[in-house]
C-alpha cells in the first residue's frame, strides 16, 4: 500500500515525485500524448513543436537554395566566358554596358546566397531560429527577382547581339511578363485558391 501522494498538476514536489517532475500530459519536451499540451504547438497537423518546425523550415530553405545556386553558377558561368569569346569585340557600348550590369547583378546573387549561410553560422548556437528563417526566407525573395532580371537581361544581350536590338527587346519583355507570370501571380494564385480551400 503506497502512501505517498500523486504528484501535483504543476509539476511540484510530492512523496512520490521528490524531484518535482512533471507527469506525461503537462511537459513540453514531446508531441501531443508524449508531454506537449497542444497549446504548445505551433504546426500544420504534424506533431510538431515550434523548434522542430522552424528546423524543418530552414532545411526547406536551404533546399530552395540548392536549387537557385545550381541556376546562378550556370548563368554567371555564361557571363563570365563572354569576353574571352571571338565576337566580344563586337559588342557595342550599350551592349558592353548591359553585360557589366548582368555580371554585376549575378556577382550580388552569389553574395546574397552565400550570406544566408554566413548569416546562419553567425547565429548558430543563439537559439534565434527564428530570426534565421525569417531572414533567410526574405534573402531567397530578393534574389529570385534579381535572377528574374538576369534572365531577362541576359536574353537581351543574346538576341540583341545575334538578330537585332527590336529583337532582344522583345525577348526579354516576353520572357519579363513569364517571368512575373509564373513567379508571382501563379503561386499568389494557388495560394488564394487553397486557403479557401483550406478555410
Amino acid at each position: 500500500m503506497s502512501t505517498g501522494t500523486t504528484p501535483t498538476s504543476d509539476g511540484a514536489a510530492s512523496p512520490t515525485n521528490p524531484v518535482g517532475e512533471r507527469p506525461v500530459g503537462t511537459g513540453r519536451t514531446g508531441p501531443v500524448g508524449a508531454g506537449l499540451l497542444p497549446q504548445d504547438i505551433d504546426d500544420d497537423g504534424r506533431g510538431e513543436s515550434r523548434n522542430q518546425r522552424l528546423d524543418r523550415n530552414w532545411q526547406e530553405l536551404l533546399q530552395e537554395l540548392r536549387v537557385m545556386q545550381t541556376g546562378i553558377q550556370i548563368l554567371t558561368g555564361f557571363l563570365l566566358t563572354l569576353p574571352f569569346q571571338s565576337r566580344f569585340d563586337e559588342l557595342d557600348e550599350v551592349q558592353v554596358t548591359v553585360y557589366l550590369c548582368l555580371v554585376c547583378l549575378s556577382a550580388l546573387i552569389t553574395t546574397l546566397v552565400l550570406s544566408s549561410v554566413n548569416m546562419h553560422r553567425v547565429l548558430f548556437g543563439l537559439r534565434v531560429k527564428a530570426t534565421l528563417v525569417q531572414h533567410t526566407a526574405a534573402i531567397i525573395r530578393a534574389t529570385t527577382a534579381l535572377v528574374g532580371l538576369v534572365l531577362a537581361g541576359t536574353a537581351w544581350l543574346i538576341f540583341d547581339l545575334v538578330v537585332n536590338r527590336a529583337a532582344g527587346l522583345v525577348v526579354a519583355g516576353a520572357l519579363l511578363l513569364v517571368v512575373v507570370l509564373l513567379w508571382v501571380v501563379y503561386p499568389l494564385v494557388v495560394r488564394r485558391r487553397a486557403l479557401r480551400n483550406r478555410a
